[in-house]
C-alpha cells in the first residue's frame, strides 16, 4: 500500500463574537476542510499554508497554538495521514481553486452537520472542545 502525508487547516473567522468556519465542497462531492499533499521539501506548516492559498485564495492565517490533530484513512492502494492545524483569518472572501464546486462558512453545529466523513466531524468536535478549554 502507498503511503501519504498531507497537510490542512481548520479556517475560522469571527464576526460578532461568534465563530465560522470554512468547509469546502470538494468536486468528488464531499465537504471538508483545506487540505493537500506534502510536497518534497516541504514542512507540514509551508504545505498547509501553500495548500490553503491555493484552495481558498486566503493568504493571512494566523495559526493557534497547542492545536495539531492527526488523522488516517486509506481509498484504493492509498493509506493517507492528514495532519491538521487551526488557524484563523479575519477575511471572509474565498477563490477557489478547480478542485472545489462551492465553500461555506458555517457556525459550529451547520459545519458539523455539513462535513461528510466522520473523521473530519471528530476533528472539528476537537477544535470545538479545544476552543472551550482555551478561553
Amino acid at each position: 500500500m502507498k503511503k501519504e502525508k498531507s497537510a490542512g487547516a481548520i479556517i475560522f473567522r469571527e464576526e460578532k463574537d461568534k465563530k465560522y468556519y470554512l468547509v469546502l465542497h470538494y468536486e468528488l462531492g464531499h465537504w471538508g476542510f483545506a487540505k493537500g499533499h506534502i510536497e518534497n521539501g516541504e514542512d507540514e506548516i509551508t504545505a498547509l499554508k501553500r495548500e490553503v492559498e491555493e484552495e481558498t485564495g486566503i493568504k493571512n492565517i494566523k495559526l493557534i497554538d497547542g492545536f495539531c490533530q492527526k488523522i488516517k484513512y486509506s481509498y484504493g492502494d492509498i493509506s493517507k495521514t492528514a495532519i491538521f492545524y487551526l488557524a484563523k483569518t479575519k477575511g471572509n472572501e474565498i477563490i477557489l481553486s478547480e478542485e472545489h464546486i462551492d465553500y461555506e462558512w458555517l457556525p459550529y453545529e451547520g459545519a458539523l452537520k455539513r462535513i461528510t466523513y466522520k473523521n473530519t466531524k471528530n476533528l472539528l468536535k476537537k477544535v470545538n472542545q479545544f476552543q472551550k478549554n482555551v478561553k
